[in-house]
């Protein structure tokens, strides 16, 4: 016997009584079940296999399953279920594959009764028939589902459900021959016991696994499922195609479902990670959870409700080694914690608000029956359990509209159907990217696009040393035209004139002509001013300029100046080089004034003060023109984060893509992967499929790539004998049948094959496209009307 912690103390009104209250296991459990009569309560695990009894105040240990020196794999169980028809009997499915019965009744030790070693994978569910005491249900990670005659060696019958794992099956609790199956691939099956060739019928319930179904104790129509996409759908099977009545979306995949007794509407729920907890929710109101058990400290592997008739009591057990009585009572209600406050922001910029409204004066006295289901005739006068109904909160929606024209998002829409993210150099798409900002009236946008250009492409950003550059011509570049520099500091107002040696040989500095380039300084910093209509203008260099260094250099690095020479096989010339350049009319008037150059002094440039003109030039030894593009990193990530923090996630994936490994690893992959999901939510909103798929294929986010992997398995069944069709080649393993014949010249469609919705039949593209063009029914005779989109 173990100690028990006591919890809450509550008492039932029903035939079962107990409290709220634990017990530490051994190790974690996989599954947990409950005897009939509803006092004593299996619990099975990897290294667990115990009974306990469930009495008043604590759980008793009454029998542990785990015999020997060295337990075989066979009790190391997926899966547990207790006969609700023969107290003594149990059956565990084993990770090794093997589907075990146990009779407590025996006198030995070891209570190990039946062994089927039929399955090659992990089983993960067994089911006992709810009426018949001998048949049992397995579902294997290995595709196939297998009944059990127990008074048999081996299987009566196999079903395959052409998948590669089972993840639960559940017998109907009113239709004696039927029985459900989940799949990984997100379909769901209901097979007939007595035809194990075909299932009865197949669905699509949920996108990703289908992890659990539960058949409603009461409505026979009634199927409730839970996979990985973290939704509990509710479905009606008594229709021709199985219906869709309810979802219920969580926020995390759902490992186990079971339907409340007594509560038509009422299912518990626990998830296969991230969360601890257990929900019952209401399935009428599928956005908050009806209560909630908040005791498990790690992921709740099974949930049983006790009595089949008790709504009260709850089961659970856990990876934190624990089992939990829950009584319902006890349990949180998210509701009463809800805000019926809300705000929210429309596409276009509407604004809805709702906020708690009183109860009509008039009806304030009136009491409507807080209940949707009035399972009690009203002459019993029954008065309803007010913790069985939601707490009654309504909230006034108002919704204030903008202007349509003044928030319209077609640039958007525009935008990215003209941005061109990749296939072209980088100038040529900043340049493009640029001129369809600018066209959409988007200044900002185009001079960033700009900006990008400047600083990543190749021309700005040679990676050879700035010595053995020939200035002149990278004074023909963009960079080096956009140098303009407004308002001097003290001592720089007056303008100043270039003057050259006669002895110069090669023209090494940079001509800053009074007509088209200007220079300027704010003696600290050189900065975009806003609105400026020209190119953004920088200073480039490795050192800050003083004022004493503009207007006059020392000479005394002259023999290092005469290192930096241009071989003349470096680069193609332009233009014959002349040995002796004339200055410019201007200079030549003044060059035997300058007191600054003398006759051997050719690769040094000061400036002197004149009144007709500015100009600056800088000793190369002293200034690089170049800055590499790491150098830029820093600013392109605050700008990207400025888009992202204004909303415009747009312009941050796009330059994210265009910059590539430019600018990838300064951002931190948690960052991109939130920008790239916002941006492809927007453009599915706007219905581009395309640019979202476009964006999906360019990210270089593991977890963003994979959205184009998930949903791509194409299921097939024969045009002949309408039965799955395997992924081995094109003749039907039943029928022996070419199954992708093509209508119109009967042959074999191993490539582009099309078909009709409605009558199965197609072929080749171009063989249909024709016939099509001369006649609207099917090619193969059915009389069909067919229609390709």
């Amino acid at each position: 016997m173990e100690k028990m912690s006591r919890v809450t103390t509550a008492l039932s009104s029903s035939g079962v009584s107990g409290r709220t209250m634990f017990c530490h296991l051994d190790a974690p459990a996989n599954a947990i079940s409950v005897c009939r009569d509803a006092t004593q309560v299996v619990v099975a695990g990897r290294n667990i296999f115990k009974i306990y009894a469930l009495e008043e105040e604590q759980f008793v240990e009454k029998l542990n399953l785990r015999v020997g020196r060295k337990p075989s794999l066979n009790f190391s169980c997926a899966d547990v279920m207790w006969h609700q028809m023969e107290e003594n009997l149990l059956a565990t499915a084993a990770t090794n594959g093997a589907v075990v019965t146990w009779n407590l009744g025996k006198p030995s030790r070891n209570k190990q009764d039946q062994l089927f070693t039929e399955h090659k994978r992990t089983v993960n569910k067994v089911c006992f028939h709810p009426t018949e005491v001998y048949m049992l249900l397995s579902g294997s990670q290995d595709g196939f589902m297998k009944c059990f005659d127990l008074r048999k060696k081996e299987s009566v019958s196999t079903f395959s459900g052409q998948s590669e794992s089972v993840r639960d099956v559940q017998f109907s609790m009113k239709d004696y021959f039927t029985f459900a199956a989940s799949f990984e691939n997100g379909n769901v099956q209901l097979w007939d016991i007595r035809r194990p060739d075909r299932y009865e019928r197949m669905f699509t319930a949920h996108t990703g696994p289908v992890f659990c179904c539960d058949w409603h104790p009461d409505d026979r129509g009634w199927l409730a499922t839970g996979g990985r996409d973290k939704m509990v759908k509710v479905w009606d099977m008594t229709t021709n195609r199985a219906k869709e009545v309810y979802c219920v979306q969580t926020i995390a995949s759902v490992a186990r479902v079971k339907w409340r007794p007594e509560r038509k509407f009422h299912l518990a729920t626990c998830s296969m990670m991230v969360d601890h907890n257990i929900y019952v929710w209401d399935v009428r109101r599928p956005f908050i959870p009806f209560a909630t058990f908040e005791e498990h400290k790690d992921v709740t592997t099974g949930i049983v409700w006790r009595h089949q008739h008790d709504p009260h009591f709850l089961l659970s057990g856990s990876k934190d080694s624990t089992l939990y009585q829950h009584m319902f009572k006890d349990a949180t209600r998210p509701v009463d914690k809800a805000n019926p406050e809300g705000l929210c922001f429309g596409l276009f910029g509407d604004l809805a608000f709702a906020a708690k409204e009183s109860l009509i004066s008039s009806d304030a006295n009136r009491k409507p029956y807080p209940g949707g289901d009035r399972r009690y005739p009203i002459f019993f006068f029954k008065k309803p359990d007010p913790t069985e109904q939601f707490a009654h909160v309504s909230s006034a929606l108002s919704v204030f509209e903008t202007d349509l024209d003044s928030n319209r998002m077609d640039w958007f829409v525009k935008t990215a159907q003209l941005y061109l993210l990749s296939g072209k150099p980088f100038a040529e798409l900043c340049d493009h990217n640029a001129k369809v900002a600018r066209e959409l009236k988007r200044p900002q946008v185009s001079t960033t696009w700009t900006m990008l250009k400047i600083m990543f492409s190749d021309p700005a950003n040679l990676m050879t040393p700035g010595a053995n550059h020939n200035l002149s011509k990278l004074g023909s570049l963009p960079l080096m035209n956009s140098f303009s520099m407004k308002e001097m500091g003290s001592g720089m107002g007056t303008e100043s004139r270039l003057e050259r040696s006669k002895g110069e040989s090669r023209q090494d500095n940079i001509h800053l002509e009074p007509g088209n380039s200007h220079i300027s300084n704010n003696n600290e910093e050189n900065e975009e001013t806003e609105g400026s209509e020209g190119q953004a203008e920088y200073m480039f260099g490795d050192a800050e300029l003083d004022d004493d260094d503009l207007y006059s250099m020392e000479h005394d690095n002259q023999a290092e100046e005469q290192e930096y020479t241009l071989p003349q096989e470096a680069f193609q010339l332009r233009h014959e080089i002349m040995d002796n350049p004339s200055a410019p009319e201007h200079l030549q008037q003044d060059k035997a004034d300058s007191p600054h150059v003398s006759g051997n002094e050719a690769e040094v440039t000061c400036l002197t003060p004149i009144e007709s003109f500015s100009l600056i030039s800088i000793s190369q030894p002293l200034f690089s023109p170049h800055l590499p593009a790491s150098f830029f990193c820093p600013i392109v990530r605050e700008m990207l984060s400025y888009y992202a923090e204004q909303g415009d996630v747009q312009m941050a994936v796009s330059v994210l893509i265009v910059l590539g490994d430019r600018i990838r690893k300064e951002i931190d992959d948690l960052t991109q992967e939130h920008w790239y999901m916002s941006y492809i939510d927007l453009l599915q909103r706007f219905e581009l499929w395309n640019v979202s798929n476009e964006v999906i294929k360019l990210s270089t986010c593991s977890a963003i790539t994979c959205l184009n992997q998930t949903s791509t398995t194409l299921h097939i069944n024969c045009s002949n004998c309408k039965r799955p069709m395997s992924n081995k080649g094109w003749i039907c393993d039943r029928c022996h049948q070419c199954a992708s014949v093509c209508a119109v010249c009967h042959h074999v469609v191993k490539g582009l094959f099309v078909w009709c919705q409605g009558c199965s039949h197609g072929g080749h593209l171009e063989h249909i496209m024709n016939w099509l063009k001369s006649s609207a029914h099917c090619p193969a005779g059915c009389g069909h009307l067919c229609e390709y989109t």
